[in-house]
């Protein structure tokens, strides 16, 4: 515990469960990945990201700035130009995030596998247990 500062994301009043509340959201994990390559302007970033809102990408952007992982330039043009692009801290953080997508991807068959038997399960009709 030591080497994390004393934190211990066990704990209830550990900050470093505000982290990981970030992290844990699907449109972090995106936004991340679709940035890592190389900086992107909010409408590409819209398109890339299929099924996302403008609220929700301007919020996820903003929280991402905010913690320090995301950097937004703006370009005195007319009009203002924005591009949104990794800091040294969010290029660490896509190196995992890239790995979770990855995992996602080539896990999805055996997860939904999985839901469909315990959902079978779920929906059986309770037994007694001197039933034969």
């Amino acid at each position: 515990m030591r080497e994390h500062g004393g934190a211990n994301a066990y704990l209830r009043n550990c900050a470093s469960r505000d982290v990981l509340d970030l992290l844990s959201s699907k449109w972090v994990c995106l936004v991340v990945g679709a940035i890592a390559g190389e900086p992107m302007r909010f409408g590409a970033l819209r398109r890339r990201l299929d099924g996302i809102t403008q609220k929700m990408l301007t919020r996820t952007l903003r929280d991402l700035e905010r913690a320090g992982l995301v950097e937004r330039r703006v370009f005195p043009t007319t009009p203002p130009q924005v591009e949104y692009s990794l800091t040294p801290l969010g290029r660490d953080l896509g190196i995992l995030m890239e790995s979770c997508r990855v995992w996602a991807e080539e896990h999805m068959a055996e997860i939904t596998e999985a839901r469909e038997r315990y959902d079978a399960r779920a929906a059986a009709p309770v037994r007694a247990l001197d039933a034969p």
